[in-house]
């Protein structure tokens, strides 16, 4: 075999496997461009997935007839005025879009300045370049993309159905809107209109309206807004509460300088953020902007530029993983207005189909559910008590009696969970507020007390350690081995000592007590296979988070215990003083509020 060189053509279709792998794909780098170029305004066209025909129009600053030759020629940007690859600030700068594409398709480049008296068009054929013409095209770029994998039909076997391809596309362009809300979206799919957003101006306040269009107006009401800063890195955006939880990660958005992203140490400081307030198989919905010094990021590690990678890693994770905990932190006991809603839906049934209607008390035409009549009745006769189960050390400051009105002077309607009234079922607290009712699951609800009450024990006293009696050797491979010796002054501080011993061995003299009896060498695999994925000894703080959680299950109040009107007003108060108490440990909502209207709605009052 003699070494030559490959031809031009063969070079671009080469290129164009990377960077183009489906019609999305041709989407991404084409409003990348466009966003690069200036445009406020930017409009999607597909036909047949986008297989036969995809068309993205802008109104940016254009080209010249001179950029425009160059622009479908490999490696020509505009996009590294240094040339330096460590300081890269636009969305595309590879200079292998145009060219790539061109080489697989049949595509038309239109484009005109703000200043030129025409516009210019040029074709690429199947890597084929014609001469350039004249056009006919108001200020921007018009770039055509027609019968796209026709050179290399091979490519179109192992695309999707067309609705999953659309999907793929949408996705792309819904991800650019949401980090670009000065930018007007469109996205029109065989004449359907699929997805369209004004401009909204680059505020944060721009962003949550962008947003809410995106995601829905439920997104932004249980939205908690970020922005924290640390040295030079920023993050904003908005994490939603743990009761607004999604089964998949789709609904985490990441964007670092403004370019979408899938990172797996982001995901993992999303998971360590949220890891003690959800269950395993639910995931938080999260849409973070991270703004990182161009020197401090690399982008240009993944053809599709959809990976990146930080200088200083474990700063970028600290910072994401704090930012996220104090805001959920400071959310205090507040829960999911999903929860209510959901509520609702359970409720009134078939509610906006016909029903009969019945006379209560001279409300004629009112309906009433028979779920609803069946929940209610118990409410009239409720009232009982029986000794203690919360001890002082439990109430909140404004529910003991040396500091606070007794139970029957004080008016508890007056606090956001209300004045307990009854216990239903020995399960469940029913409580009045000034504007509705509140329903508490007493066990959920003090079970969460219980577990951040032990973290905070945990925190303020250390985890005790137990030495073993005889210390036992792990062998790992030599750099994970490197990696859990790497953090072994935090591993100390959970109650686990760890010490070189020799090549690719570690040995355990310390584990942490609360843990008994532990497989030592599984435990050890699974943390250095965290630290070194995630870059945190998370199989550990789960270890112990969950048995802080067990534990907590155990000992708090049961499904079952008749509570006085005392202890449950106890339990509330204590709810408002708490973080994360608006769900249990495993994600799910300890408590449902219901307004006075929505009750006068499911009653036919309204």
């Amino acid at each position: 075999m003699t070494i030559r060189i490959l031809p031009p053509t063969l070079v671009n279709r080469i290129a164009a496997g990377e960077v183009v792998e489906r019609p999305a794909s041709v989407v991404k780098e084409l409003v990348e461009n466009a966003i690069d170029a200036g445009a406020t305004r930017i409009d999607v066209t597909l036909e047949q997935a986008g297989k036969n025909r995809i068309v993205v129009q802008d109104n940016g600053k254009g080209m010249t007839r001179e950029e425009l030759e160059l622009s479908v020629h490999r490696h020509a940007t505009s996009k590294l005025p240094a040339d330096d690859l460590l300081d890269i600030r636009y969305l595309g700068f590879r200079g292998e879009a145009l060219p790539s594409i061109g080489s697989i398709s049949r595509l038309t480049v239109t484009s005109r300045t703000k200043d030129a008296a025409n516009a210019w068009s040029l074709h690429v054929e199947g890597g084929a370049i014609g001469n350039i013409q004249p056009a006919v095209l108001t200020q921007g770029t018009r770039v055509e993309v027609c019968d796209l994998f026709y050179a290399t039909p091979a490519r179109l076997k192992f695309l999707k159905s067309d609705r999953t391809e659309v999907s793929q596309a949408l996705d792309i362009v819904t991800r650019l809107a949401m980090v670009h809300p000065d930018i007007a979206f469109s996205l029109i799919s065989d004449e359907k209109s699929l997805f369209q957003v004004d401009a909204q101006g680059d505020l944060l306040s721009a962003s949550i309206k962008r947003l809410s269009a995106i995601m829905g107006k439920e997104f932004s009401d249980n939205a908690l807004a970020l922005d924290t800063a640390r040295e030079s890195l920023r993050l904003t955006g908005f994490a939603a509460l743990p009761t607004f939880n999604r089964g998949t990660s789709t609904e985490q958005y990441l964007f670092v300088n403004k370019r979408p992203v899938r990172d797996k140490l982001l995901l993992g400081a999303i998971r360590g953020a949220y890891q003690d307030v959800l269950a395993h198989d639910r995931h938080a919905v999260v849409v973070l902007f991270l703004e990182v010094p161009s020197q401090e990021v690399d982008v240009n590690v993944h053809p599709a530029k959809a990976e990146v990678r930080f200088r200083d890693s474990q700063a970028m994770r600290g910072l994401m993983v704090g930012a996220i905990k104090h805001a959920l932190s400071d959310a205090g006991f507040r829960a999911s207005t999903a929860v209510a809603a959901q509520t609702l839906e359970r409720f009134s049934g078939n509610y906006n189909t016909h029903r009969p209607t019945y006379d209560y008390g001279g409300h004629s035409g009112a309906s009433l559910h028979e779920g609803i009549r069946q929940f209610f009745e118990p409410l009239m006769g409720a009232g009982n008590a029986t000794t203690s189960l919360l001890s002082q050390d439990m109430l909140a400051p404004m529910a003991r009696p040396a500091e606070a009105p007794s139970y029957d002077d004080a008016d508890y309607t007056l606090y956001p969970l209300g004045a307990a009234r009854c216990q239903l079922h020995k399960t469940y607290i029913v409580a009045e507020t000034v504007d509705g009712l509140v329903i508490v699951d007493q066990h959920a609800a003090h079970e969460r007390l219980v577990y951040e009450n032990m973290k905070k024990g945990l925190t303020e006293r250390g985890i005790a350690s137990q030495k073993l009696l005889l210390p036992e050797v792990v062998q790992l491979d030599g750099a994970l081995a490197e990696c859990l010796l790497s953090r072994q002054q935090e591993l100390l501080e959970f109650g686990l000592a760890v010490e070189a011993f020799g090549a690719g061995s570690i040995v355990v003299r310390e584990t942490p007590a609360m843990l008994g009896e532990v497989n030592v060498a599984a435990m050890i695999q699974e943390l250095a296979d965290n630290i070194r994925e995630f870059g945190e000894v998370l199989a550990l703080k789960e270890h112990i988070e969950e048995l802080c959680g067990t534990m907590a299950c155990y000992s708090s109040v049961r499904a079952g215990r008749s509570l006085a009107v005392a202890e449950m007003n106890a339990l509330l108060r204590q709810m408002e003083q708490t973080p994360f108490s608006g769900q249990c440990n495993h994600g799910r909502p300890t408590y449902i509020e219901l307004k006075r209207k929505d009750i006068e709605r499911l009653f036919g009052r309204t």
